[in-house]
């Protein structure tokens, strides 16, 4: 999880110490977002996920046994980011503090405003294609088993499939091809950034998902660049070894699920 390979603009201070990531073993999860920004910047980084007694720290952090240190908030849910002193959750307020630190956004002396044009980007891809998929396989309560909203649920994937799905695709495709992106192969800036890592991880576990429909999409070609972005992560130096390594957890019962009766082509 190591590397002698840091990008030119990381930030350095008394914090320059090894992340430490909180999640849920198991499954990648809201977590696989923060995991890739790590990997790509070759960053020091532990994961509860991979090490013994994991699961003790995330359920300690979320019944409120930590103590209170003054400093930090009492957090409400995984991911959580422990570095240094502090102490953060919420994946896209995570990935904004990795991103500044890590070299990961846009040149802050050339464009101080690529940040925020980065988080945006950001909020949109988790809004549509990762909190929307996971809401059609739940889209009556969280508290419920799939099984108890089977039906709900496949009128809500047919509508997903239908329209939600094309208009983020669509979306990701004109930012691709807008000036600000310089005409791709990445979102903002001509270089990478690490919502290039967020939007790979999405149309990742919607292939995963829905993979009839976005079978269908790709042959379509409407969203060659979106899917040209996918490919050009995967094949990374570092996120190629993450993904071909055991430290890439399998989907299974998280955000991103198969069932054979929600996999409508649209």
């Amino acid at each position: 999880m190591s590397s002698s390979e840091v990008p030119a603009k990381r930030q350095k201070s008394a914090k320059d110490v090894p992340y430490n990531l909180i999640y849920w073993p198991g499954l990648p999860g809201r977590g696989e977002h923060i995991r890739l920004v790590l990997e790509e910047a070759g960053a020091e980084y532990t994961d509860t996920a991979h090490t013994e007694g994991g699961i003790d720290e995330v359920l300690a952090y979320i019944k409120g046994d930590k103590p209170d240190d003054g400093s930090n908030l009492p957090v409400c849910a995984p991911p959580i980011l422990r570095h240094g002193d502090l102490t953060i959750n919420q994946t896209p307020n995570i990935l904004l503090y990795l991103g500044h630190r890590l070299g990961l956004i846009p040149d802050s002396e050339t464009d101080p405003d690529g940040l925020y044009r980065v988080n945006e980007l950001v909020l949109t891809a988790l809004d549509g294609l990762s909190n929307e998929p996971h809401d059609c396989h739940h889209p009556i309560a969280v508290g419920l088993y799939y099984e108890d909203q089977k039906e709900e649920s496949k009128r809500r994937s047919e509508d997903y499939v239908k329209n939600r799905l094309p208009k983020f695709l669509g979306y990701f495709e004109r930012v691709l091809n807008s000036k600000a992106s310089e005409d791709g192969p990445w979102l903002c800036g001509g270089k990478l950034t690490y919502a290039d890592l967020v939007l790979f991880q999405c149309i990742d576990g919607v292939e995963f998902m829905f993979p009839k429909a976005m079978a269908k999409a790709e042959k379509s070609g409407k969203y060659a660049k979106v899917f040209a972005l996918h490919e050009a992560v995967k094949e990374r130096p570092k996120i190629k070894a993450y993904l071909e390594s055991d430290r890439r957890q399998k989907y299974s019962n998280g955000i991103y699920r198969y069932y054979e009766e929600l996999d409508i082509e649209g």
